[in-house]
């Protein structure tokens, strides 16, 4: 007979550590209906890992029932002052308890007790009915279990490194036997548990006196005998606290439990409901490693197709007036992609070949730059780009799938024709992984399977085009399409064309500069700090701040101190080493992320080619990679004097900038109607003025101080935000009773600002969506949610996303519309960048007192000059441009 082995999992502690494993990627472990995923992804990850390994006879995971226990009962501030469970991992717990029932894996909570109890007693028991026991958790507190008959492996790194405790490991590492860890923690205490142990008494103190004495009991009893008058005194003034918290720290084995032995039974996974699980999930590695049986996409038909050669290109010929086109490319970055193929067709018809230099022959060539054919392509820019490389126009996109998918729901952002066609019902295509692979697997395959793919890709590009069309027609969305979305991806084509002029010697001198003042800062923490340690060590610069200088602890981790920016930042003006601890932090990121990676993306034309992502952001904001240009620190002067080293191509050149002021209040304004705030910006006043002398009653003649303007902007920003009293306290250092008082006068001054708000959370409950302007959509599936804070957290989404959606409507409208100024007035003039509300532009010295004019003019003027944005609610508040230039970026703005 096989030996009884009982596996418990803590499965508080293993999600934590599954979530924060992959909390880097937290946005691309998402499903269809926006649920992060990447705390469940990880956890079936170790999941496969351990039922392999340890092969178990029955298991159980264990759950916290919720914050107050019995321990909470015995000490209020027990757990107090951790960080609250991130919002994106709580969504996450129902389903995590679906993939264990799939997975044939039995749970339990119990109310007033911990997981850690649960496993405590279910591990006692297992061991007196004969079980070999594995416990497998993310904390260190349940290594006091391990017995000769139990394990406790505690994840080390993330999901997949373990450290088995044994009595013998423990004996080895610590000196103690695994039942006195109680007593050690009862001596220091816990500060992620939030118990006070005896003040003064670190671990090496307390494993040192558990060693000479057994027990806390002991140790009490002997007290005369411990060497050291202060920590004699500190002992005899903490003893009440350390036999508190020893009982705080020892788990519970006789929790009164109703779950018998018999139904922790492991029969492995019921695949049937676990496939249902992972297709739920889009977890389609998982899916795969099922085996063939539980595959979502059915077998794929066998296509016609013929492969053009340098004889055969008359056949190009015989197309009709409307074809799908797609060059392939193996990468994301179609600026550098290496390009494997083409497919292009009627849907009657389709030619295929690998040999891409076939597209500068005349016959391709003519019939891709025809303006009188309709192209179907899945992303226009990246194949205008991608052409462009080859020396090759496209002209007359009609059907853009990627464009089209993302109007009708942005949720679905995916980049890939294969995924996008399976959230449409099309299944009759492969995402591009499960043909070529990724990381290092990543390949070109064998020519049929390349052609065969290719066409797939294609028919589903012409498949899905009437519908698509016809969705977004039902949407009111088909002139937002075809006459922003699309005339913008070739204004962004060619702004990625065009690309920025870097000084890469000057982005060597910052770098050289900022490594100088770097070695300077951190000599100067070692001498404050009085040692040397990594500052780039959260568990380090926590023990140093924290324990060694005593600086009072503001928030706690499951893992220890929090060193967080908003912790550092409240305690920078008490404590001149945080300064430095955050201008050292500062540096480090300026160095690796913006001087090294930017200069990894230049080009050899001297430029960076940044890809804007028109499909990423739910708001419809653009978003910029390769490198990411809108994220370079504007705060800083350090941050700000990266932005020197972009220049214009040619010496005699500047560049120019036009940014929209206030867009997104001016934006609020318009779309609440309120007449007080239309007022404002319709008189030219300064709208953080005019709300502090509303909020604060001051007179108008009085002027507005720099505190009160500041704390009225925070209000002014943050109700576009949705922000809550205590989001607007910590932003502005007023306290919470203040915040509210400062959003019920707000709202008392601007009631349309809060009827606009509250009709805006309204329309998102009955439809699931809200609109901007020019009718672009944002799904809010977690609106009706029965959870609290998902539910205030898709509220504060209904009422800001139209704001933001519509400010980035108005500016995608007027890049459209300057792209077609300037070649309508052939000017030199270039746009290069869009940055949030701002446009940069290169030109000749000679043409800036045109773009002065002209700029401002074509931006403020666009509301009431283009077609997508009159569709939607009247406008009736001024934008307002400002304009400058120079020699760099930097410059640009003094």
């Amino acid at each position: 007979m096989a030996a009884k082995k009982l596996l418990l999992l803590d499965g508080n502690s293993l999600s934590y550590k599954a979530f924060f494993a992959l909390y880097t990627s937290l946005d691309r472990f998402t499903n269809a209906d926006g649920l992060h995923t990447n705390a469940i992804y990880g956890l079936n990850r170790m999941l496969d890992d351990l039922l392999k390994k340890m092969q178990p006879t029955a298991v159980l995971a264990a759950f916290d029932a919720g914050e107050t226990t019995f321990r909470t009962k015995m000490y209020s501030e027990y757990k107090s002052g951790r960080a609250k469970m991130p919002e994106e991992l709580r969504e996450q717990f129902p389903f995590i308890l679906d993939l264990l029932k799939a997975r044939g894996i039995a749970t339990y909570e119990l109310a007033d007790y911990e997981a850690d109890d649960i496993i405590g007693t279910v591990a006692l028991r297992a061991e007196q009915a004969g079980y070999q026991v594995e416990v497998v958790t993310g904390d260190r507190d349940l290594t006091q279990l391990c017995s000769d008959h139990t394990t406790v492996s505690v994840s080390k790194k993330g999901v997949s490194e373990l450290v088995a405790y044994t009595p013998a490991y423990v004996q080895e590492t610590m000196g103690i036997e695994p039942r006195q860890i109680i007593d050690v923690k009862g001596l220091q205490g816990d500060q992620s548990d939030n118990y006070p142990g005896v003040r003064k008494v670190g671990p090496k103190t307390a494993v040192k006196l558990i060693r000479q004495f057994g027990t806390i009991e002991q140790l009490y009893q002997q007290l005369d005998q411990v060497s050291g008058k202060k920590l004699r005194e500190n002992l005899e003034l903490d003893h009440e606290q350390a036999l508190l918290s020893k009982q705080l720290a020892t788990i519970n084995r006789k929790a009164p439990i109703t779950i018998d032995l018999s139904e922790l039974t492991y029969q492995a996974t019921i695949l049937p409901e676990l496939a249902d699980f992972y297709r739920k999930m889009n977890f389609k590695s998982f899916l795969k490693e099922l085996g063939s049986d539980y595959q979502v996409s059915p077998s794929l038909p066998k296509l016609d197709y013929q492969v053009l050669t340098e004889d055969n290109l008359q056949l190009v010929n015989e197309l009709g007036n409307d074809i799908t086109f797609n060059l392939e490319m193996l990468t994301s970055n179609y600026h550098t992609a290496d390009q494997i193929g083409f497919v292009i067709g009627d849907g009657q018809r389709w030619l295929v070949s690998q040999k891409v230099e076939l597209l500068q022959s005349e016959p391709l060539r003519k019939i891709l730059a025809d303006e009188r054919i309709h192209k179907n392509v899945f992303d226009n820019k990246s194949q205008i780009v991608g052409l462009h490389r080859l020396g090759v126009q496209l002209a007359n996109v009609d059907f853009d799938m990627l464009l089209a998918s993302y109007l009708l729901n942005t949720l679905n952002n995916a980049d890939d024709v294969g995924e996008v066609a399976n959230r449409h019902d099309y299944q009759q295509v492969r995402p591009d992984q499960d043909v070529y692979g990724k990381g290092k697997q990543l390949a070109v395959p064998a020519s049929d399977v390349l052609f065969e793919h290719m066409v797939q890709k294609a028919l589903a590009i012409q498949t899905l085009k009437p519908t698509m069309l016809a969705d977004l027609k039902k949407h009111e969305q088909l002139n937002l399409y075809r006459n922003l979305e699309v005339p913008l991806s070739r204004s962004l084509s060619d702004m990625e064309i065009t690309g920025i002029t870097l000084n890469a010697e000057r982005l060597t001198e910052l770098k050289s500069k900022f490594s100088e003042q770097l070695a300077e800062i951190e000599q100067s923490i070692y001498q404050s700090a009085g040692m040397r340690f990594n500052i780039s060590s959260p568990k380090q610069l926590g023990e140093v701040l924290f324990e060694k200088m005593q600086l009072p602890v503001l928030k706690k981790t499951k893992t220890g101190y929090s060193t967080s920016v908003d912790v550092l930042e409240k305690l920078a003006p008490d404590y001149p080493i945080i300064e430095k601890i955050l201008n050292y932090r500062q540096l480090t990121k300026l160095i690796s992320t913006y001087i090294d990676g930017i200069i990894g993306d230049i080009f050899p034309d001297g430029k960076v080619h940044t890809r804007y992502l028109q499909t990423l952001a739910q708001t419809g904001r653009l978003s910029s990679v390769d490198p990411n240009l809108q994220n370079i620190p504007v705060r800083t002067e350090a941050g700000r004097q990266i932005r020197s080293a972009f220049v214009p191509r040619r010496t005699d050149w500047q560049l120019f900038s036009s940014d929209y002021s206030q867009i997104e209040l001016r934006v609020l304004a318009a779309i609440s109607k309120d007449q007080q705030m239309q007022a404002a910006f319709a008189d030219g006043d300064d709208i953080h003025a005019a709300t502090a002398r509303r909020i604060f009653s001051l007179p108008a003649d009085q002027p507005v101080d720099a505190e009160l303007r500041r704390q009225a902007k925070a209000v002014n920003f943050g109700i576009v935000y949705g922000i809550s009293a205590y989001g607007l306290a910590n932003n502005t250092g007023i306290s919470k009773p203040e915040a509210q008082q400062f959003i019920d006068r707000y709202f008392a001054e601007y009631p349309k600002v809060k009827e606009y708000m509250e009709k805006s959370v309204a329309f998102a409950k009955e439809h699931g969506y809200v609109e901007t302007i020019a009718k672009r959509r944002r799904y809010i599936p977690e609106i009706n949610s029965k959870r609290f804070q998902q539910r205030q957290f898709a509220e504060r989404v209904a009422m800001n996303s139209p704001i933001q959606g519509s400010a980035a409507d108005i500016i995608k409208a007027a890049m459209v519309k300057m792209n077609q100024v300037l070649r309508e007035r052939s000017l030199q003039a270039q746009m290069l960048l869009q940055i949030h509300d701002e446009l940069i532009f290169e030109a000749p010295k000679s043409e800036i007192p045109v773009l002065e004019q002209l700029v401002p003019q074509v931006m403020d003027s666009i509301i009431k000059t283009d077609s997508v944005l009159q569709a939607g609610t009247a406008f009736d508040v001024p934008l307002k441009v400002e304009s400058h230039f120079g020699d760099n970026w930097y410059n640009i703005k003094k």
